[in-house]
């Protein structure tokens, strides 16, 4: 009578906080969500969700099948994981390079569990900072590509893991962003401090910049994001970072974070080679990512599939 789908549907209307989050993450309509949440309260002559407040809220009888949900969904996955072991074999290699800096915040979670369910699988990590990662891919020297500007390659395709924002930090007492959103012409007296890494490979030239014919007026580069921000919050210059890795100096005295024209949305992308799409340790590798990307990262969103 409960299945597994009903399980995930109340988690997540738990994890979302509403209908239309809940949703977003697994990928469905809201009437579709609302249409199979009734059936299940019809079949178990129980209602599952207060409807009268805002938001709705789980009733006793909803919190109960949540509770039956975490413990259940995770032997679930560790049974699905094994057997995918068991069908394909444990033995493999996975190498994957970041074309990302603040990608290390949520990577390193994912490869720590990553080891743990799949220990014969000969993982390593590249920082493609210094070299073109994607013909390394196609080459065969790289499995999986972690990136938010895919290029069109024969034999590569690429999933999405989330779409998160582009956000500019500047020094507090600054003028930029004070009465409305940052334009391009904003940054044209303004010293931008990146990482180091090619302007092809920077949104913030790609996306915002170049399209507008605007150059700042200096680049200073930091290879660190603390070091990046420290730099702004001293007044050194203003840097455009995703929302999520600013999240945690939001409250840093000396910074302030503005939104950049209308908002720029990028998405992150896992690329790997069409022949290895159906290599069980690298859907693992890949599932893994994206969850862990919504248990840590703040004002990030579902990617478009």
């Amino acid at each position: 009578m409960i299945e597994v789908r009903h399980l995930e549907t109340l988690l997540a209307i738990r994890d979302g906080g509403s209908l239309q989050e809940a949703a977003e993450r697994l990928h469905l309509t809201q009437s579709a969500l609302s249409h199979q949440l009734r059936d299940l309260e019809v079949r178990l002559k129980t209602p599952l969700l207060n409807r009268r407040t805002r938001p709705a809220g789980l009733t006793t009888a909803g919190l109960r099948l949540v509770a039956l949900a975490q413990d259940v969904l995770p032997r679930i996955r560790a049974t699905e994981l094994e057997l995918r072991r068991l069908a394909a074999g444990r033995a493999g290699r996975l190498h994957v390079a970041i074309d990302c800096h603040s990608c290390f915040q949520w990577l390193m979670p994912t490869l720590d569990t990553f080891r743990k369910d799949w220990p014969e699988v000969s993982l390593d990590l590249s920082a493609a900072f210094s070299f073109a990662p994607l013909p390394a891919l196609t080459r065969g020297d790289l499995d999986i590509v972690i990136t938010s500007d895919p290029q069109t390659l024969d034999a590569v395709d690429y999933t999405p893991l989330f779409t998160y924002e582009l956000v500019l930090a500047v020094p507090r007492q600054s003028d930029i962003g004070q009465a409305r959103p940052v334009e391009p012409e904003d940054l044209a007296t303004q010293v931008l401090i990146t990482y180091p890494v090619e302007r092809s490979r920077l949104d913030i030239f790609t996306t915002f910049l170049d399209p507008a014919g605007i150059d700042p007026v200096g680049i200073r580069t930091a290879e660190l994001t603390p070091m990046i921000v420290q730099l702004v919050a001293s007044g050194r210059g203003v840097a455009a970072l995703p929302s999520w890795a600013l999240d945690e100096y939001k409250n840093l005295p000396g910074l302030r974070i503005c939104r950049l024209g209308q908002g720029i949305w990028r998405t992150l992308q896992a690329g790997r080679r069409t022949e290895d799409n159906d290599t069980p340790y690298m859907q693992a590798f890949v599932e893994q990512a994206r969850r862990t990307c919504f248990e840590t990262l703040p004002g990030i969103r579902q990617a478009r599939q």
